[in-house]
C-alpha cells in the first residue's frame, strides 16, 4: 500500500521545521558570541587593571544581537554612508563594545591588548579614530542627543539607515536623556531606536537607592515612544524586539532590556563594587570558569 496522505509532511510543516532549526542555530551562535564578548571584556580589564566589568557583562547579549544579527554595517568599509549607526552612550562600558568590533572584523583581535594603554587605540571611552565607532562617548546622557541628530539627518537626506543608541539606567537619571527623548518624539524619528540596559545597579548602589526611575515604560510612552520591554539576556526576545522596532512607524522606539549587572559571573552580579573594579588573578580565573557554555 502507498503511504497515507496524512503521513506526508505538508510543505508548510517542512518550511516551519527548517525555520525553527535555522532560528535555534542562530540563537545558539549569538549566545556563544555574547559569551566570548564577556570573556574578552574581562581579559582586557584584567590586563589593564582598569575598566568597567559590570556594565560590559550586562550589555553583551544586546551587542551580540546588534553586531551579528541586526546592524547593516561593513567592516571593510567602516564609513559606508548607508550603514546603520550604533552609539554607545554609556561609554564607560567600552570593553564589550571593543570585543564586538574586533570579532566583527573592524580591527584585529590583538588590538584588544591596547586597552587603556598610553597611545593605544582603545582607550577607556570610545573615540572616533577607532574603526566602526560613530560616537566618542564620555559624559553620560550625551549619546542620545547625538543619536537624535544623526537620525534627523537621515530623515532630511532620505536615507534608509537606522540609528541605535544603548543607554544605561543610571545614565537615565540625567536630564539630557529626557530632553532628547522629547525631541526624538517631536520629530517623529521612527529610524531611531533607544535600548535601555536596565541592569539595576550603578556606581554607588542600586538605581532604586540612588535615584529610582519608577515605571520607565510608562515614562517613555508618555514622552511619545513606542515601548518594547524584554528580558535583555533572552536572545530570542532581543532579536524579536529589534525586528519589531524596525517595522514601527511615526515614533521612535525604546527597547527596555531588563538585565543583570555583571551577568554570567556570580560574584559580580548586581554587585556595585564591580561597576569600575578590575578582577584580580584569582577572580579572573573563577570568572572564566563560570563563563563556560554547555
Amino acid at each position: 500500500m502507498g503511504q497515507s496522505k496524512r503521513c506526508k509532511p505538508h510543505l508548510e510543516d517542512v518550511w516551519l521545521n527548517s525555520y525553527i532549526k535555522m532560528n535555534n542555530e542562530k540563537i545558539m551562535e549569538l549566545r556563544k558570541i555574547a559569551n566570548e564578548i564577556r570573556k574578552e571584556s574581562l581579559i582586557m580589564i584584567h590586563k589593564a587593571q582598569s575598566g568597567h566589568p559590570g556594565g560590559s557583562l550586562s550589555e553583551a547579549d544586546i551587542l551580540s544581537a546588534l553586531f551579528f544579527y541586526k546592524l547593516k554595517i561593513n567592516p571593510k568599509n567602516p564609513d559606508w554612508e548607508e550603514r546603520d549607526r550604533f552609539i554607545l552612550s554609556k561609554g564607560h562600558a567600552s570593553p564589550a563594545y571593543y570585543a564586538a568590533l574586533a570579532m566583527k572584523g573592524f580591527f584585529g583581535k590583538k588590538e584588544l591588548e591596547s586597552y587603556r594603554k598610553i597611545n593605544g587605540l582603545l582607550q577607556g571611552h570610545p573615540e572616533l579614530k577607532i574603526p566602526g565607532v560613530d560616537y566618542a562617548g564620555g559624559s553620560l546622557g550625551q549619546g542620545v542627543s547625538v543619536a537624535n541628530g544623526i537620525a534627523l539627518a537621515g530623515k532630511i537626506d532620505k536615507k534608509s539607515y537606522k540609528v541605535y543608541v544603548l543607554i544605561g539606567d543610571g545614565e537615565s537619571q540625567e536630564g539630557i536623556v529626557w530632553e532628547a527623548s522629547m525631541s526624538a518624539a517631536f520629530y517623529k524619528l521612527d529610524n531611531l531606536i533607544y535600548i535601555l540596559d536596565k541592569n539595576q545597579v550603578q556606581q554607588t548602589g542600586t538605581t532604586k537607592e540612588v535615584m529610582d526611575l519608577g515605571n520607565v515604560a510608562e515614562k517613555w510612552k508618555s514622552f511619545g515612544f513606542n515601548v518594547i520591554e524584554i528580558n535583555g539576556h533572552d536572545m530570542l526576545q532581543i532579536i524579536d524586539a529589534l525586528d519589531k522596532a524596525c517595522s514601527l512607524k511615526e515614533k521612535p522606539t525604546m527597547i527596555i532590556a531588563n538585565t543583570i549587572k555583571g551577568k554570567g559571573v556570580s560574584f559580580m552580579e548586581l554587585n556595585h563594587k564591580f561597576h569600575g573594579k578590575a578582577p584580580n588573578d584569582e577572580e579572573l580565573k573563577k570568572a572564566m570558569e563560570e563563563l563556560k557554555l554547555d
